[in-house]
């Protein structure tokens, strides 16, 4: 077997890996670069490898930097199957349209209001893409084995991290290669713990918290806190939240703080059409996550839901204080921007980051003091009051992914870290390698290895 690197080496994003044999040529994870600009260009830049040529896709969750690329390799001449669980089939089903759609939209906005440097922009691909692609799906079910042809099989387990992440076991001829996805977190208060591996040849493992802890602070304090220090300024609470997993998280802890009278009773408005069906998937797959159905019908119900794009602008011309979650987490795109364009300047809000922001983003930039971001072409002041939830990351940190791999049986052959940046990829492998005597390797972008 063969195994190259075409994304998420020395980066964090665009989760690629080809996996070869005699017989097949198998992509696992598909997913778009996204933050730096240099790193979004390999997004626009031909890949390495024929899509043509490519038999099969496997793809371990649903987020946009996984699976986001399936829609342009389709696009480019894939015709094969891409296999997931059926949670994640259905949630790509929302995501990647959408992917298209705001591609689209982006488009027409810079063209109409002449801020791109191409002309005309051009989507990278279209909703219409990303419908085409989905009809290539296939579910699988957790735990067990499925023939992939070419005496190739797969078979995923839970990861936690979102509903229907799993790790990929592929066998070959009696090798096997674990491809580990992003890794859950022990005992989330939604999520489940990821499934032991046992053992395997060949290890691909993430390493996105890979040199950080994270923090031992409660979020019900601190979201507590942030909403009723803002609402006695008279302001707003801006949520840019992952559509997928996080959304309903801080749902779930609105829904407690509310149960317990902890926050004031102000509006909550889920301002996202990716999320609302997100959180209707949530609901339906009920036994992939830890609550119960009446825990997740409250959790789901503690937000006005604002589908058409005029409900979401009223939101800015209703001056009441409230709580807006809104997509995207990095602030990337979406709705969430033309709240950043109307809330920022003004002192009395406050816009709360949920998670990990990476280098480049908008989330990324406030946080690290920016005064000024640009949003639609235009400079917007930044006024408002800043902070990050940096404790509800859906990634194990470095402690979670070390007790991941201290359950393993015997050592791997080798393991491959990559999806890091290069100071978490390189801290994870020295703890990797002097704490279990491991032979680790952080590849580089495109680097191809053999396996035995």
């Amino acid at each position: 077997m063969k195994l190259t690197f075409y994304g998420a080496a020395n980066t964090v994003t665009g989760s690629k890996a080809l996996l070869e044999t005699a017989d097949k040529r198998v992509m696992v994870d598909c997913g778009l670069y996204q933050g730096l600009k240099e790193l979004r260009q390999r997004n626009w830049a031909q890949l390495p490898v024929k899509a043509s040529s490519i038999d099969l896709v496997v793809l371990t969750h649903a987020h946009i930097d996984h699976s986001g690329y399936v829609p342009l390799l389709v696009k480019n001449g894939f015709s094969g199957p891409v296999f997931t669980t059926e949670a994640t089939r259905d949630l790509c089903q929302i995501l990647l349209p959408d992917s298209g759609f705001l591609h689209e939209k982006d488009a027409d906005y810079a063209n109409r209001h002449g801020f791109s440097k191409h002309s005309p922009a051009l989507p990278l691909y279209t909703k219409d893409d990303a419908d085409r692609s989905l009809k290539q799906f296939r579910t699988v079910e957790f735990e067990k084995d499925f023939a992939l042809g070419g005496g190739l099989t797969l078979n995923f387990r839970p990861a936690g991290h979102i509903l229907g992440a799993a790790y990929a076991r592929l066998e070959h001829n009696g090798t096997t290669i674990v491809f580990s996805g992003d890794l859950g977190r022990e005992n989330d208060p939604i999520n489940v713990n990821p499934a032991s591996v046992g053992c395997t040849d060949y290890l691909v493992v993430e390493s996105t918290y890979g040199d950080r802890r994270h923090s031992k602070d409660d979020p019900e304090e601190i979201i507590a806190e942030t909403i009723i220090r803002t609402a006695k300024r008279g302001g707003t609470v801006l949520i840019p939240s992952f559509a997928v997993g996080r959304a309903q998280l801080i749902m779930y802890y609105l829904m407690r703080l509310k149960d317990k009278k902890r926050i004031p009773d102000l509006p909550i408005f889920l301002d996202s059409p990716m999320a609302i069906n997100a959180s209707e998937i949530f609901r339906h797959h009920h036994n992939l996550h830890r609550l119960n159905k009446r825990d997740v019908q409250r959790t789901c119900g503690i937000a006005t839901y604002t589908r058409s794009p005029e409900e979401s602008k009223a939101l800015n011309t209703n001056l009441v204080p409230k709580v807006i979650i809104s997509a995207s987490g990095m602030a990337t795109g979406g709705r969430v921007l033309h709240h950043l364009k109307n809330l920022c300047p003004d002192v009395r809000n406050t816009i709360l980051f949920v998670g990990y922001q990476a280098p480049g983003t908008r989330g990324e930039k406030m946080l690290g003091g920016a005064r000024e971001v640009k949003i639609h072409g235009r400079q917007i002041q930044v006024r408002a009051e800043v902070k990050n939830l940096d404790m509800l990351s859906a990634h194990a940190d470095e402690d979670g992914i070390m007790g991941w791999l201290g359950s393993f049986d015997a050592a791997p052959k080798m393991t491959f870290i990559n999806h890091g940046e290069p100071e978490a990829a390189a801290s994870l492998r020295q703890r990797i390698e002097s704490e279990l005597g491991w032979s680790c390797r952080v590849p580089e972008y495109c680097d191809t290895v053999v396996l035995d």
